[in-house]
């Protein structure tokens, strides 16, 4: 079984969810009452499943990024502001936000997270990264255009 970011946040909201339970109970226990202070091991248990969902959305992160598949498109662009990019002497700079990278950008393959599925009229299928999507978009009339994350 291949486990997926998606399933880790899932985890994560329903501990967060558990967390709030488990304190709103806790918490409602009249004061001066004999089970408030029989409470204080529930109390300490919220607290630790609020650890464990933090470690599981920093899990989901961490497989997500380690599940990214670069987008490999013939020549890389802006992750931001897509096909942007100048390159003199070596170094490349968005002409938008001014960013550099200290190679020739454009003349590499993309090197960015795929995020996008495309989908052309003829039903040809390409993934790319957000940048290359800002391009595809302006010249590709009739595509689909579907963000990964939201399949998951």
């Amino acid at each position: 079984m291949t486990v997926t970011p998606a399933q880790l946040r899932a985890l994560a909201s329903r501990a967060e969810a558990l967390t709030a339970e488990v304190r709103a109970l806790c918490d409602g226990a009249a004061n001066g009452s004999p089970e408030r202070d029989l409470l204080a091991a529930g109390r300490h248990a919220a607290n630790w499943l609020a650890r464990g969902a933090e470690d599981l959305r920093r899990a989901a992160a961490d497989v997500a990024a380690a599940q990214a598949q670069p987008c490999g498109l013939p020549w890389s662009v802006c992750p931001e502001h897509g096909n942007t990019l100048d390159s003199r002497a070596g170094v490349s700079t968005c002409r938008v936000c001014g960013r550099t990278w200290k190679y020739d950008r454009p003349g590499l393959p993309c090197p960015e997270p795929v995020t996008w599925k495309v989908i052309d009229r003829a039903g040809t299928e390409t993934r790319m990264c957000d940048g290359h999507v800002l391009g595809a978009r302006a010249v590709s009339d009739g595509a689909t255009f579907i963000r990964l994350d939201a399949e998951a």
